[in-house]
């Protein structure tokens, strides 16, 4: 079934989840500012009360406000698509900018934040981003089709429009959210360079903590919320 045989069925109640998304999240941000505000007036001694409000209230938005999209995108038409779509991208840039850095890597992009990031690394997430993303959505019919004949996807999850946009959409796309994504990860770092610590946790060993996990895919929510959000407002 195309997506837009999709959306001409439920289109309402993607708009309605989309607009109360909106909503829920405008409310959420003030309310969580204010409840830390609140609480931090009982703070010992009262000067660490703002910094540490402050910081509460940032990581709210930082971590829960991104990974709800997410999971309201879900509920989209071709929303588990989109979400497999984004993984995806933001994996393989992370993936390309390793191997292409560490063999080609000569200049530092960002020396003071992360040492080892190099502007040839960041090409090599940006290319491969584009390329990659975009073959998603060129065999997004077969990618689609064979999820579903396993029972991971159903129909309407699923991305399977008659004809497929112009490709060089999906190229801005995925040029987007890696663009995100690489900031995301530089985000990450001044956090752990603010903060006087190598790793954000010690839940994974080796892999820097959980936070060096997710920490592009924060960044990049963001932006496939919102052009799934467009598709559904416009």
């Amino acid at each position: 079934m195309a997506f837009a045989a999709i959306a001409a069925q439920t289109g309402d109640d993607y708009l309605v989840a989309t607009s109360q998304m909106l909503f829920g999240i405008t409310v959420a941000v003030v309310v969580v500012a204010f409840l830390f505000l609140a609480l931090a007036m009982r703070r010992e001694p009262l000067a660490t009360g703002f910094p540490a409000a402050a910081a509460a209230a940032f990581g709210f938005i930082y971590v829960v406000v991104p990974l709800a999209m997410l999971v309201q995108l879900r509920q989209q038409g071709s929303g588990a698509f989109l979400i497999l779509y984004v993984l995806i991208v933001v994996w393989i840039g992370d993936t390309a900018a390793y191997y292409t850095g560490r063999a080609l890597g000569r200049h530092k992009l960002a020396p003071r934040i992360s040492p080892g990031k190099t502007w040839e690394g960041t090409v090599g997430s940006f290319v491969g981003a584009i390329v990659c993303g975009t073959l998603v959505f060129a065999y997004s019919r077969q990618i689609g089709s064979g999820l579903i004949s396993v029972g991971l996807l159903t129909p309407g999850q699923a991305y399977l429009p008659p004809r497929i946009p112009p490709l060089w959409q999906f190229g801005a796309l995925s040029a987007a959210i890696n663009i995100a994504a690489q900031i995301g990860d530089l985000a990450e770092s001044l956090i752990k360079r603010g903060a006087g610590v190598k790793d954000s946790g010690n839940i994974l060993p080796g892999h820097g903590g959980m936070l060096d996990r997710i920490d592009a895919l924060l960044f990049a929510a963001p932006v496939i919320w919102y052009y799934a959000a467009f598709r559904v407002l416009s």
